[in-house]
């Protein structure tokens, strides 16, 4: 089922890539989540920008990337982590934004957009050393050994930012862009640690974190160069790829 889901995304994103698309072109994304891992996306499965234009300072965007994440951060835990709990994942990013075009000038535009997302990641993992170092900084040992498991969710979030686009030659044009994400998804942690001090006796608790979440924060990145293919108001499509 999470296969079927990921392929129809894709080609609903071509579909639509083809269809409405006025500009396309190629871009570099990066995600920076909080106490997470720098992350990138999976070439070629990122098509941003697919949308519609509600009037000449208005539009409507649309999208999908899959990333690759190397770390995120698990929150609402008992104890907290300046390291990244979750483990490395494949996670679906669609976003859904209003686009408010405030400057175009001399073929400069500069957009502010913002709107809800979802996401999802599958083949979850977790950083059980940094989930370790976590547990011994919280009961104070010298030694822990966790093992737990867990259900992964569909997470949702908001994010808010800005694109600024610059010609570079006839139809050519740069495109600089940065979103602030805030999101979230259950994670309960079902499970036990054991450990203890090196010179007293061990013991092994059972612990679950029934309101543990993926923190799903951070700063998105993308740096991208796109060719004008028509005329009108901006409706373009973008490629991003690693």
């Amino acid at each position: 089922m999470k296969k079927l889901f990921i392929v129809s995304l894709v080609i609903l994103s071509f579909v639509s890539l083809r269809t409405e698309a006025q500009d396309f072109g190629l871009s570099f994304s990066y995600f920076i989540p909080k106490n997470g891992y720098f992350s990138t996306p999976i070439s070629p499965f990122s098509i941003r920008g697919i949308g519609v234009d509600l009037n000449k300072f208005m539009a409507l965007e649309t999208g999908a990337s899959l990333y690759r994440m190397s770390g995120l951060n698990v929150k609402d835990l008992p104890f907290e982590s300046k390291e990244p709990i979750g483990g490395p994942s494949f996670t679906i990013f669609v976003p859904a934004e209003l686009v408010f075009k405030l400057i175009q000038a001399r073929q400069v535009q500069f957009d502010i957009k913002g709107g809800g997302f979802f996401f999802y990641g599958f083949a979850q993992k977790l950083n059980y050393g940094n989930l370790d170092r976590a547990l011994q900084t919280h009961t104070g040992w010298d030694v822990v050994n966790s093992s737990y498991t867990f259900k992964n969710s569909p997470g949702f979030g908001y994010h808010m930012g800005a694109e600024l686009t610059i010609p570079l030659f006839k139809q050519v044009n740069l495109s600089l862009e940065t979103n602030y994400l805030v999101g979230q998804s259950k994670l309960p942690l079902t499970g036990s640690y054991a450990g203890g001090d090196l010179s007293g006796t061990n013991q092994k608790i059972e612990a679950n974190f029934s309101e543990a979440k993926i923190d799903f924060r951070g700063l998105e990145f993308s740096i991208g160069v796109f060719m004008s293919t028509g005329g009108g108001s901006k409706n373009r499509s973008k490629s991003r790829r690693r």
